[in-house]
């Protein structure tokens, strides 16, 4: 099957075409490029670097490869892009000089991968460097690095001058943290979030070079405030259910939130410090501008840090600043703080918000995705009460089910409660809604067909939702479609 590009004025031009086209503007040979589109798969690049002290150079090994799929048992090489710098101790890319090329001193190079496996010598490197790989993510693939260390990606967080590297590092050690602390919190029979925090503690904890890197981050005004909020945040629960096999979601949620506390409190005075720098005074009129959102974003993220620490005093500012809040955006993310520090504040800041906004549906969405997410202990019975209070909650309006409902389910304390009774509320909820809506019902569904990503126990607890749902009289053939795959 061909495949086609189209161009502004709407006609087609087929995939050789378009590459043969720009291989003519650039001056390049994209031969190779071309068979990116007849194969399936995302490659695999492995990289090693090898340092020599004595001749002074740094050999960085790439191969490629590319898992078998359906019907395409055999790849072959692809040109992957793989942009390079290597990283000095002060952090800032070095001169290179790479073997076999007429060209030298940039800070970075781009490597033409076109083999399965290729060398590429680098000269007059004075000192071990790190490496700083796939640039800019320079090629839609995924990168191993054979021995790259804990050390290597702190320093890469805390010094890399792409942007890109820096974010992946600080997501890679957060990852491979929560495994690592993971590990050690489930051999615990007491599952409770203190029993994990002790366990967690006992088992490393959160090392001082992580927070120093984060630090950095924080500190860094030369970057942009939006993508350092972004960069000091840890990878959510939902993506690191994917690199625990079998994996008990609860005891990952408190093992994920001991880390986030203890960044907190190690990084207190510079949250509180980037709250202050980023705070728009009381006269300056809201505006929706990049340096504006990057400011509200930083203010925010650390704000969800401290709110972790569940300290009266920040609870009360946290307060203060939702009742001042002059937007959507602020006003949002202050009430979410709230929910995190619980409390008595938490209740009636969720109250003025009903009471605020209740004359506007799509705002309340908010207001009601938060509640049911929400993973204050015991949150089930709230959701009962909203779920009878046809103020704030209407099962006929999609959006509000996938508000309630998705939302819901996003809670790893309440929907994956050890005993089942929040597999039970969603399963309801799907039962009672397919007579009222099939598609959205059947969207809804979908938490449960990822049952075999966690443990034994709730495997069979959600299995015999499915398996109720599936038993339901004059079931829609939407719901039963999904159902019966998922369960099979």
């Amino acid at each position: 099957m061909d495949l086609y590009f189209q161009r502004h004025d709407g006609s087609a031009v087929t995939c050789d075409d378009f590459l043969a086209a720009m291989a003519d503007a650039n001056g390049e040979d994209l031969t190779d490029l071309s068979k990116w589109y007849g194969q399936a798969g995302t490659p695999v690049v492995k990289a090693k670097g090898t340092y020599d002290a004595a001749s002074k150079t740094y050999t960085l090994s790439l191969a490629q490869s590319c898992p078998a799929t359906p019907s395409q048992d055999t790849k072959v090489p692809v040109l992957i892009p793989v942009r390079v710098a290597l990283l000095g101790a002060d952090g800032k890319p070095i001169p290179l000089t790479l073997r076999g090329s007429a060209e030298g001193g940039e800070d970075e190079v781009v490597l033409r991968l076109t083999a399965s496996s290729e060398d590429y010598v680098f000269e007059g490197v004075q000192a071990e460097p790190v490496p700083s790989l796939l640039r800019g993510f320079s090629a839609p693939v995924k990168l191993e690095i054979e021995n790259q260390t804990d050390e290597n990606l702190e320093f890469i967080l805390a010094n890399d001058t792409d942007p890109f590297n820096r974010w992946e590092a600080g997501q890679i050690l957060g990852r491979k943290l929560v495994v690592d602390l993971y590990a050690a919190a489930i051999k615990s029979a007491d599952k409770s979030a203190d029993a994990v925090a002790r366990a967690a503690g006992n088992a490393g904890g959160v090392s001082d070079s992580l927070v120093e890197a984060f630090r950095s981050l924080l500190k860094a005004k030369d970057l942009d405030g939006q993508y350092r909020a972004y960069a000091i945040g840890l990878p959510s629960t939902s993506e690191l259910i994917s690199a625990i096999p079998e994996a008990d979601p609860v005891v990952l949620h408190h093992v994920r939130s001991y880390i986030v506390k203890e960044i907190a409190l190690r990084l207190r005075p510079d949250l509180e410090a980037a709250i202050a720098e980023n705070e728009d005074a009381p006269d300056v009129a809201w505006t929706f501008t990049s340096e504006a959102c990057a400011r509200r974003a930083l203010k925010n993220r650390a704000l969800g840090y401290l709110a972790t620490l569940k300290d009266d005093a920040i609870t009360e500012s946290i307060f203060d600043r939702f009742k001042g809040a002059t937007n959507m955006t602020d006003e949002i993310a202050a009430l979410g703080a709230l929910d995190i520090a619980g409390g008595k504040r938490r209740d009636e800041a969720l109250d003025l918000f009903f009471a605020k906004w209740k004359s506007e549906p799509l705002v309340l969405l908010k207001w009601l995705g938060l509640q049911a997410g929400s993973n204050i202990e015991g949150n089930l019975s709230t959701m009962n009460r909203l779920m009878g209070d046809e103020a704030c909650f209407n099962i006929k309006n999609p959006n509000n089910n996938y508000s309630f409902f998705g939302g819901f389910a996003s809670s790893p304390v309440n929907f994956h409660a050890a005993d089942g009774s929040g597999y039970q509320f969603l399963a309801d909820g799907i039962i009672k809604l397919d007579g009222i809506n099939h598609q959205v019902a059947a969207r809804l569904v979908s938490p449960f067909t990822a049952f075999k990503r966690y443990d034994g126990a709730r495997q069979e607890l959600m299995k015999a939702q499915l398996r109720r749902i599936l038993e339901t009289p004059s079931l829609s053939a939407n719901v039963y479609e999904i159902v019966s795959k998922s369960i099979k």
